[in-house]
């Protein structure tokens, strides 16, 4: 049985440049209600379906309540318990409430920040193979090296969600292209 709904499409933001966050031309997805996380052990669920698709480097906790982005990797965030509303994109993104069982993958550069969480709120985080996921605040020195390092980080394989045949391979690639 799949833990996937596999007719849900993820909605899709583009994010500018702030001047702070850079953000990326590539877009942000969000798929609501994807994970069928009505178990005992929605983490597992979660990172069991994040491995089976290549995407590693996992971690369960929270969003950060300040503002940061990742320069070097993209990141899939996959919502296990509870609720959040997360400021994406930076100052000039948009707030977006994830809910259990809804995922978020960010490409290199998206801001991102916790406004709200219930208490039970609990998210896995991963990554695609590459380097490993460094924390950047939103400096002006750390958006000038951010500009450089973000169309070097390599497109992902697979979508965490989807698989191989996910959209987010077929979106990012449009988009770089």
């Amino acid at each position: 049985m799949s833990v996937v709904s596999t007719d849900i499409e993820p909605l899709t933001f583009i994010f500018e440049d702030d001047g702070l966050v850079p953000n990326n031309p590539m877009p942000f997805l969000v798929y609501k209600g994807a994970v069928d996380v009505a178990n005992d052990h929605p983490e597992k669920t979660i990172e069991g379906l994040f491995g089976a698709n290549g995407w590693g480097a996992m971690w369960r906790n929270g969003v950060y309540d300040y503002a940061h982005y990742h320069a070097t990797v993209h990141e899939a965030l996959g919502v296990a318990r509870g609720r959040a509303r997360v400021r994406f994109g930076g100052n000039s993104g948009k707030e977006l409430e994830i809910a259990a069982g809804d995922v978020a993958i960010l490409p290199a550069g998206t801001g991102h920040q916790c406004v709200f969480a219930s208490p039970d709120f609990c998210v896995i985080g991963a990554y695609p193979p590459g380097p490993p996921m460094q924390i950047t605040r939103p400096t002006p020195e750390n958006h000038a090296k951010a500009l450089k390092t973000i169309p070097e980080v390599k497109l992902p394989k697979t979508d965490p969600v989807r698989g191989a045949d996910g959209p987010l391979v077929g979106l990012w690639k449009r988009s770089r292209a």
